[in-house]
């Protein structure tokens, strides 16, 4: 189903607002929500936080002034079940209900899957949730999709026909979840109206990441709102950098 402006959605995820301590998000925020995650990649030791599905593909690299985790070439890891191969998990924490804003460039050549992911939900390397952001939508692209002990599945209820990742572009991205409710709200660029509404409930509190099925691109200002604390848990089933 093709996404429509739906203005009463909007309103309905968001019943409220409150004030962010530190950045200010792209968009307002629901009751009760602070920043409890903040990664801005300033030095190499940054990616000491992070657990790869193979972190000899990641690297930390300059970008102008500033620095970004930066997936340059394409995984070796074979994952059990058909799902993305490249993912940079946030390695000692889990969350709940969040706001995740971020930056993304995509870096590899144009074609109807190039692609960058969001990650959430996880649990362990078969069961995650995933958002796929690409250029031409169809069953295997630019949907939101559940790995369940089995090849990925997608479930978002309505989304855009694709996105521009254009050419050394940087472009921020807003995820929103719900756990109780179920709800995925997805924004790219515009955050007043998202590309992807997706609505599961088959996991709660996880780690959340970053990647791409198979592309390269670069990570940057990652910022996570919650109205709870992130709750300490080591991913130890991904590699760490040495």
């Amino acid at each position: 189903m093709t996404l429509q402006p739906c203005l009463a959605l909007a309103v309905a995820f968001l019943p409220a607002v409150a004030l962010a301590t530190g950045p200010t998000p792209s968009a307002p925020l629901p009751a009760g929500y602070r920043l409890v995650y903040e990664q801005h990649f300033d030095s190499a030791d940054s990616l000491r936080q992070f657990a790869f599905t193979d972190a000899k593909v990641w690297q930390w690299s300059a970008d102008g002034e500033s620095h970004t985790l930066e997936l340059a070439r394409q995984s070796r890891y074979e994952p059990k079940v058909r799902s993305p191969f490249n993912i940079a998990l946030i390695a000692d924490r889990v969350f709940g209900d969040f706001v995740l804003e971020v930056d993304l460039v995509q870096t590899g050549k144009e074609y109807g899957h190039r692609d960058m992911c969001l990650f959430y939900g996880v649990q362990d390397p078969t069961h995650f949730y995933y958002t796929h952001l690409a250029t031409k939508a169809d069953p295997n692209a630019h949907n939101t999709f559940i790995v369940n002990d089995a090849p990925r599945k997608n479930f978002a209820k309505e989304t855009t026909s694709g996105v521009n990742w254009g050419l050394g572009v940087w472009h921020r991205v807003r995820l929103e979840r719900r756990i109780a409710e179920g709800t995925i709200r997805v924004f790219f660029d515009d955050m007043a109206q998202p590309v992807m509404v997706a609505e599961d409930r088959t996991f709660g509190v996880g780690w959340i990441g970053f990647g791409s099925f198979d592309d390269t691109g670069k990570v940057d200002s990652v910022r996570i709102w919650s109205p709870t604390p992130a709750e300490a848990r080591t991913a130890n089933f991904f590699s760490r950098p040495e």
